[in-house]
């Protein structure tokens, strides 16, 4: 599409067009997860402005109606009460003649800040104008906000936009905003080039920049995107989480989210480590952050996919997904803190124990495969290992594809192989074999992964390393081995299948 601006109600007959449409050709809907939020049609990619509020979840995400590749960006809209059970709403924000919506946050101004209202929803979101950036100038990108006094159904866009003016860089976006109690002031955490920048403001329009962070730390391989700061607690002390997307950079290739654990003070975050971490060592879990207006609970959602080849997966009516939600927190590992993922505790109604057993030797091989034959690719597995030892989980389908997932006592890594795992075509770099580090110091081994189809969540030693890779294979996952060298005694191992029925498939009817 060119860059020029369709008048929003053509793009809101367009949405509603196939928003509203009854049926979709197979091929069409080929590869769309079950479980996970995928849009009806058109392209998603970062979630944005996710909040809570009276029971629901609001997902808002980068939505283009106008095609399934990246295009002039809307704010999409989704909600949830159990976060699996999914709703897509009408378009939220369009553009306007400042510009295009860009990534941003959402808060709940429970004391009338801004003035629009008591309770009031206020997006904070980044206005990126093309015509700017094509003249080359650095003032293209800028901070504006828009607010709803109706639990997100209508948004008004304040009539004195942009609240932040840019100050001649052209990377100046994401803004995630929080209320910072101690000082009575809201701190937004920004993207500016390849560093964050801390604002403050008393009522969301006027802001003062505070400080700046990450010239010398972190990775640099790339443009710093979607930051998010948050405070967690750990053993009674409070920790500072700083979230930072980088495109490129990741581990394993493209784009991934490295974070800090540090202090703030209203001022400036400063680290308690220089080492680089990462919230997910696949390549499919991006621009990640979390809700607002949560409390103490912090709830993350990230965008499966990787920049790397976003716009060439194989997907048709729609492009795009999200990770399923995890959980937050930190543990203590030797002097430093990591940050622990795991599944919601959501999806707990959502499983049915189809195998389970403890306690028990294998051989060099233990077939698992009838019990997940009827499961069409949706299931998660539980594994425990005595001791360190190298072990394979291989998938394989009626097609003799096949996606290994396992541990490398050797190396001591993760690691998911997706070289065989179906359609590789569509991008030379996709075919790849990733791995990640061990962080824990446990001397056995937990591995559990959700399996949605066509994609897998690696979560390691309770969530301390986590890997998220999607693929693209021609028939369900039918078989399921795991494997060892010489045999190995498991502590437990589990086979749940995930019950649609108590939940929303999210794919749409054929």
């Amino acid at each position: 599409m060119k860059n020029k601006f369709i008048k929003p109600a053509i793009f809101l007959l367009c949405s509603l067009f196939s928003i509203g449409a009854s049926a979709q050709s197979t091929e069409s809907e080929k590869y769309r997860p079950a479980f996970h939020f995928s849009p009806k049609a058109h392209w998603m990619n970062d979630p944005n402005g996710m909040v809570y509020y009276k029971g629901v979840y609001h997902l808002f995400f980068q939505y283009h109606p106008g095609g399934t590749t990246w295009g002039p960006m809307h704010w999409g809209h989704a909600v949830t009460r159990d976060l699996f059970n999914w709703e897509e709403k009408p378009i939220a924000l369009y553009p306007d003649s400042l510009g295009m919506i860009f990534s941003g946050s959402t808060v709940i101004d429970k004391d009338n800040t801004a003035g629009f209202g008591k309770n009031a929803m206020v997006a904070i979101f980044t206005h990126h104008n093309q015509k700017i950036e094509e003249a080359k100038t650095g003032l293209h990108q800028y901070q504006s906000i828009a607010y709803s006094t109706d639990e997100g159904a209508h948004w008004t866009k304040y009539k004195g936009n942009p609240v932040l003016p840019n100050p001649g860089i052209t990377d100046f976006r994401d803004p995630k905003v929080m209320w910072f109690e101690q000082g009575k002031k809201w701190i937004m955490t920004l993207a500016t080039k390849d560093r964050i920048t801390f604002y403050s403001s008393p009522n969301l329009k006027t802001w003062k920049r505070e400080s700046e962070f990450g010239a010398n730390l972190g990775a640099h391989g790339g443009v710093w995107e979607c930051p998010d700061l948050f405070p967690l607690k750990s053993n009674g002390k409070t920790v500072w989480v700083l979230l930072v997307s980088i495109n490129p950079g990741g581990p394993n290739g493209g784009s991934a989210t490295q974070y800090f654990t540090g202090s703030f003070d209203g001022n400036k975050f400063t680290p308690n480590a220089t080492k680089e971490k990462w919230v997910d060592y696949g390549t499919d879990n991006y621009a990640g952050v979390t809700w607002s207006n949560t409390g103490d609970r912090k709830i993350f959602l990230g965008w499966m996919n990787n920049w790397q080849y976003a716009n060439q997966v194989p997907t048709k009516a729609w492009r795009g997904a999200m990770t399923i939600a995890r959980e937050l927190s930190l543990e203590n590992v030797g002097n430093d803190y990591y940050l622990r993922s795991v599944p919601v505790k959501e999806i707990g109604p959502l499983l049915k124990s189809v195998y389970n057993r403890t306690n028990f030797s294998i051989g060099t091989e233990l077939n698992l495969s009838s019990y997940i034959k009827s499961l069409n690719g949706k299931f998660k597995l539980d594994l425990g290992i005595a001791k360190l030892e190298k072990v394979d989980i291989v998938l394989e389908n009626r097609d003799k594809e096949q996606l290994i997932i396992g541990y490398d006592e050797k190396n001591d890594n993760y690691f998911i192989d997706r070289r065989s795992a179906g359609n590789t075509s569509f991008e030379k770099g996709f075919a790849k074999k990733h791995v990640a580090p061990r962080s824990s110091k446990s001397k056995n081994l937990k591995l559990s992964l959700i399996l949605d189809e066509t994609s897998v969540e690696l979560f390691s030693d309770n969530g301390l390393t986590v890997m998220t890779d999607i693929f693209f294979p021609h028939s369900y996952w039918d078989t399921l081995k795991i494997r060892t060298s010489s045999g190995v005694k498991l502590s437990d191992i589990s086979v749940w299948a995930i019950d649609l029925k108590k939940s929303v498939d999210n794919r749409h009817k054929k």
